[in-house]
């Protein structure tokens, strides 16, 4: 007969009982344990899981955030550029989708998804493939108030 083994019992129970987090009014954040534990996590670089982080914390609970993409940098310390990176790699790993005025966190896919954004480099990279800058190059050719019909070559 096997010698008798004491199980190990994991306590379950909160450390701190009163500051176990609710679904209240300020807020609605979460990731499901599926993101770490299917390789979400590990499949991102730290740049895009900053702003994928971000964007959680910021979402509403239908994963809706309306941060504008200069708030976004001035609040993750980034560059533009690797913002852009970052925001491409998410939408293409099918995590957010971005209609150019709001985000939304998406529902986790079924395994993640490779990063095949290609990096923007060049000012021809951004102004042809990148809808922040593209907005960006319209308005500063249309001064404020003028409609763009009544400009002149």
């Amino acid at each position: 007969m096997p010698p008798s083994r004491t199980q190990r019992v994991v306590q379950r129970d909160p450390i701190r009982p009163a500051r176990v987090r609710r679904i209240g009014p300020d807020g609605f954040a979460f990731v499901p344990n599926r993101f770490l534990r299917d390789g979400f996590f590990a499949a991102l670089r730290p740049a895009e899981r900053e702003l994928y982080f971000l964007l959680v914390v910021a979402a509403d609970r239908h994963g809706l955030s309306f941060y504008h993409y200069d708030t976004l940098c001035s609040l993750l310390q980034m560059e533009l550029e690797t913002y852009l990176h970052a925001r491409n790699a998410l939408i293409e790993r099918d995590l957010i989708a971005d209609d150019g005025t709001r985000f939304q966190v998406l529902s986790l896919p079924e395994r993640p998804r490779p990063d095949t954004t290609r990096e923007l480099r060049t000012p021809e990279d951004f102004a042809e493939h990148d809808q922040a800058a593209i907005r960006a190059m319209l308005r500063r050719s249309v001064a404020p108030g003028c409609d763009p019909s009544d400009r002149t070559p």
